[in-house]
């Protein structure tokens, strides 16, 4: 049943570090060379994103390899059946399972405190280039229950996780703003650059929109999708301003424990976990709402 248990160790993502490195490389010395790009990078937000994204590598190393037995118990002895790894069509149900996959979920970590608090770290850069799309969180353990229907719809693990190794790497491409919009029929189909700038701003035209991974087909499916209109503000609607990588990791976990705790009924508890970002008890929006009418 394990025997292919071993592929794990053949993560693309491993094998390209340095490709990675070395477009990190040309973008910057292309930045540099721009004088209007100097501003839009900063070397102490590399580091972070370059020493978070080991972190994260790390963590998803144990993390995977722990999920992909299990996900191989399931397809072994829950899945109704098997689809065999040499068919074709079982890479198109791989591709697309993928990214929808991703798409749910992305959508869901912005939607979700809990779920945010570790998605942050990778909207908390107030730059938007190769390097910050490194930047990853460590807090990983419910990123890896989402791939479950995809196992128990027969699809080999060891594909599953190959396959979001390749979504990664694609990323590095949409994590740049050294590309402008591309071709029409590109665009229309593809996330781009320019799709993905838009993902990054904090501009409350473009919040929550562009989750697609490597297809922006869902984003226009389901209404999330919005074109760039402008450079975007990048970063957090409430920056962080820090270079820490334990502050970056952690202090959106630390600002929910807070409100937890200062909470006053079980439901609001609740909300504070499973609400959206921001999310306040009715109670206090009502109060705030109130306080405001007396000042104006």
């Amino acid at each position: 049943m394990f025997s292919h248990l071993s592929e794990r160790l053949h993560d693309p993502v491993i094998y390209a570090l340095p490709v990675v490195a070395l477009i990190i490389a040309v973008e910057f010395i292309a930045i540099r060379l721009d004088r209007d790009d100097r501003r839009r990078f900063d070397a102490r937000d590399t580091r972070a994103n370059v020493l978070t994204g080991l972190g994260a590598l790390a963590v998803s190393s144990v993390l995977r390899t722990a999920a992909l037995v299990f996900y191989a118990w399931l397809y072994a002895y829950v899945a109704p059946f098997r689809l065999p790894a040499d068919a074709w069509y079982t890479w198109v149900v791989l591709f697309f399972g993928v990214d929808l996959t991703i798409y749910v979920y992305h959508r869901m970590t912005h939607r979700v405190r809990m779920l945010w608090a570790g998605h942050q770290v990778h909207h908390s850069s107030q730059y938007l280039n190769v390097s910050v799309a490194l930047r990853r969180k460590w807090a990983q353990w419910f990123e890896k229950l989402m791939w479950l229907p995809l196992p128990l719809l027969g699809v080999p693990p060891v594909l599953v996780f190959t396959m979001h190794s390749v979504h990664l790497l694609y990323g590095l491409f949409a994590h740049t703003e050294k590309i402008g919009k591309l071709p029409k029929f590109i665009e229309a189909v593809f996330v781009t650059p320019s799709h993905h700038r838009v993902h990054h701003g904090s501009d409350p035209e473009y919040l929550d929109k562009n989750y697609g991974s490597i297809l922006i087909v869902w984003d226009r499916m389901f209404g999330t999708f919005q074109p760039e209109l402008h450079r975007p503000t990048y970063g957090l609607t409430q920056q962080i301003d820090t270079h820490g990588i334990w502050q970056i990791q952690w202090h959106e976990f630390s600002r929910m424990l807070r409100d937890i705790r200062l909470a006053r009924t079980w439901r609001d508890r609740a909300g504070y976990v499973f609400g959206p970002p921001g999310w306040r008890p009715a109670a206090e929006v009502r109060a705030a709402a109130a306080n405001d009418h007396v000042s104006a």
